[in-house]
């Protein structure tokens, strides 16, 4: 087991020796080893390893965990906002306003949904959408909004919601961050007619893979995305090749969940409050270090709403002076580090035809230019945030490693 978790150790490309990754679960992973093999066996056992029993029980414990009626396991977090958007009644053409700062499947999800993205800017202090933006870039073929909630906090859910009921939008949340976060109760994506939850590897509960869930309180959303992620299929599903005879009258897709995913998840699940509450601590830790450090422009900060909220920390990021000299002065200091993100999505080439030019969300170009995310997750050593901060405080005073 020891050469499995050590195997997952990643390093910096091109660059040699990491001695404080940006991501790694080797030591979790090995002390959740008993666990997750028993998971596994029962996979084994069982013989049937997409969209089996071990799926079943997952989805059940996700929604247990959520408060979620209905949770829907399917093969990643990008295929879940399609398959969301498609059940909740999106269709050709619908424009879905997203935000302009985000992981790029937040956008691509729409056009793949058939829809049309429509970019608004976003707040400056949590990097999730502006209200304001949205209701300026709503109109009359606008039918859906997408807030994000990104990093550790989730989006401006009030402001969004109101203008949302303004404009008679959907609201479908791209909570693939969010698992653990919750507003006045209610588990993030589960405000409008449903959310999405990513298990990539890195995420606050990762798979060793790709998967992935949406979750809703919506019984004909629910029913129309287990349609549409098992290629139309209805009802009990026969596991051959031929046993198509109950499809239904909207195409799907095969976005099944692997058994070995879950299998790992629910062992995963078993820590996972643990991990959020080390999230916090380590977030602490880097902020008491950093807060006076000069060049450091802004640190993570969560902004007290009206409603309950709990932050839950995804990713530490921060926006700093001379962002891409400092990530490779960490570089060369054996530090791993992700920019997120270099390029905000208005100005993607594959956006190209909506016409956008640099300055036209200009909270989101500033996000793009200035923010870096530190190494963050629950095997990190305090130790080792020591080592990331000083070597800040090292470039930003201008001394050499």
């Amino acid at each position: 087991m020891r050469d499995v978790a050590e195997s997952r150790l990643p390093a910096t490309a091109g660059h040699g020796r990491v001695d404080v990754p940006f991501f790694t679960q080797a030591t979790s992973f090995e002390e959740l080893w008993p666990s997750i093999s028993r998971h596994v066996g029962d996979v084994m056992d069982r013989g049937k390893y997409s969209h089996g029993r071990k799926v079943g029980e997952f989805e059940k414990a996700m929604a247990a965990y959520t408060g979620a009626e209905h949770a829907i396991g399917v093969n990643n977090g990008t295929d879940a906002l399609v398959l969301l958007l498609r059940a909740s009644g999106v269709e050709p053409d619908d424009e879905v306003v997203v935000p302009a700062f985000t992981f790029v499947a937040s956008a691509s999800s729409a056009a793949l949904a058939r829809g049309r993205p429509v970019f608004a800017d976003i707040d400056p202090v949590t990097y999730s959408m502006d209200p304001a933006s949205l209701a300026a870039v709503a109109g009359p073929r606008t039918r859906a909004v997408m807030p994000v909630h990104l990093f550790c906090q989730m989006a401006d859910m009030s402001g969004l919601m109101e203008v949302a009921k303004r404009h008679d939008l959907l609201v479908v949340e791209d909570s693939a961050e969010a698992i653990g976060m919750r507003w006045d109760g209610l588990h993030a994506g589960l405000l409008g007619v449903g959310g999405v939850l990513s298990f990539f590897p890195t995420k606050t509960l990762g798979a060793i893979g790709d998967a992935g869930m949406i979750i809703t309180n919506s019984q004909e959303v629910a029913e129309q995305a287990a349609i549409l992620r098992h290629h139309g299929r209805m009802g009990k599903t026969i596991d051959h090749i031929a046993g198509i005879s109950n499809l239904s009258g909207v195409s799907g897709t095969n976005s099944k969940m692997d058994d070995i995913q879950a299998a790992v998840l629910m062992a995963k699940l078993e820590r996972l409050d643990a991990d959020i509450a080390r999230r916090a601590e380590l977030a602490e830790a880097y902020t008491e270090r950093l807060r006076d450090v000069p060049g450091v422009l802004r640190l993570p900060t969560v902004v007290p709403r009206q409603a309950e909220t709990n932050p839950v920390f995804y990713v530490y990021l921060i926006e700093v002076e001379d962002r891409d000299r400092l990530a490779e002065h960490l570089t060369r200091a054996g530090i791993g580090t992700e920019i997120y993100y270099p390029t905000p999505l208005h100005l993607q080439p594959c956006f190209a035809d909506l016409g956008h030019v640099r300055g036209d969300f200009p909270n989101a170009e500033a996000a793009c230019a200035r923010t870096i995310a530190l190494p963050f997750y629950p095997d990190l050593t305090l130790d080792a945030v020591d080592r990331v901060c000083h070597a800040i405080r090292r470039f930003f005073s201008g001394r050499s490693e």
